[in-house]
């Protein structure tokens, strides 16, 4: 019995970071509304200086349990900046985790507070987080002839006017990789062989639509494109056959020692603009992800594989970064909880800051 208690016990790591993470959300969405309401009559700089600085210490305690709680090993490769730019972000997508790996790169450069995503449609109806990331700068986008370019290009044209620094996150392939999804991996090698494409295997075909809107949005405003190829260690089954990456739930109860992450930073020069070459250029970039991967998994050579060619760096994330957020959030919601006054405010907020939420984006996101 005992033995069943602490296995129990163990599977059950991903419940205090998950009420951690939960719990402070209508802390943060109070703390964020009073500064939109306080900033309703300033400059937009004013307003997204601000907002910025609260959406790093929120993802500064994500990473507080993404990190330094899992104690997961992040290995570096290629090329990342120390210094902050505006940039797309494009990356290949097989987890939930995958938004966390945007953060674990932008807060080695400083620049947590200024990731956005283009998110799928469907993402705007989280509660409180599904309307706040609108509210921070990331844009809704619906798949094939749904996809609004108009909408797409007025929001980032609105964020340029503002100033708004840029760290821009896109999934080109549009949904995630599973290795056990064999008729979706199947359909997009298909029509990558249709359209005269590289069948590509542990990555599936890119779609060019955010990726070209973005990019010719906002070609005079960035510096550069980061293409990043990840992949989390512990995902090749005993077969040897790659297997489905970890979701955040299983990476919270530590079941993925290692993170491989490669950066390749391309200069906004050498990106072409015609849509078509731009089509052309994003496979090609996923045809470069897609060796790196095959190298990672099925290299002949076992020494070889588990990670990328070339030097690695091992980045650990110091607490520093990490716990203050953490102690302060976690701080006032407990203090906040203590009164019965308090304990109203909270579930009046999960509950009508969700309605008013959905109601918001519903019409503007």
């Amino acid at each position: 019995m005992l033995l069943s208690l602490v296995l129990h016990m163990y599977s059950m790591r991903c419940v205090l970071p998950a009420a951690v993470l939960l719990g402070t959300a209508p802390t943060y969405v109070l703390a964020w509304g009073a500064w939109r309401l306080l900033s309703a009559f300033l400059p937009s700089r004013c307003y997204q200086a601000v907002d910025d600085r609260l959406y790093c210490i929120y993802q500064s305690m994500v990473l507080f349990f993404f990190e330094n709680y899992t104690g997961v090993q992040i290995l570096l490769y290629g090329d990342l900046p120390k210094n902050k730019e505006n940039i797309i972000y494009l990356a290949n997508h097989q987890s939930t985790v995958d938004w966390i790996i945007a953060d674990i790169l932008a807060i080695r450069q400083n620049a947590l507070g200024h990731v956005r995503y283009v998110l799928k449609d469907g993402l705007k109806w989280l509660p409180l987080y599904g309307c706040y990331f609108s509210q921070h700068g990331g844009i809704y986008v619906k798949r094939s002839a749904k996809f609004n370019e108009k909408d797409m290009r007025n929001k980032l044209q609105r964020y340029m006017n503002a100033g708004t620094p840029m760290y821009l996150v896109i999934f080109p392939e549009g949904t995630r990789y599973n290795p056990e999804l064999t008729k979706v991996i199947s359909a997009s090698q298909t029509f990558a062989a249709q359209e005269g494409f590289a069948v590509l295997k542990h990555v599936l075909t890119p779609r060019i639509k955010a990726t070209h809107v973005a990019f010719d949005s906002m070609k005079n405003y960035l510096d550069a494109i980061y293409d990043v190829t990840v992949a989390f260690e512990g995902t090749i089954d005993d077969k040897g056959q790659r297997k489905e990456a970890p979701s955040m739930a299983e990476f919270l109860c530590k079941e993925c020692p290692k993170i491989h992450i490669h950066i390749d930073r391309i200069d906004k020069k050498d990106v072409p603009e015609e849509q078509a070459f731009m089509r052309r250029w994003l496979h090609e970039r996923f045809e470069i992800k897609d060796k790196l991967l095959i190298e990672f998994y099925d290299s002949v050579d076992p020494e070889r594989r588990n990670k990328f060619p070339g030097e690695s760096v091992n980045s650990k994330l110091s607490l520093k970064k990490t716990l203050p957020s953490l102690l302060i959030l976690s701080g006032l919601t407990a203090g906040m909880l203590m009164t019965e006054a308090g304990r109203k405010l909270y579930v009046r907020t999960w509950i009508y800051g969700t309605l008013i939420g959905c109601l918001w984006v519903s019409i503007k996101a």
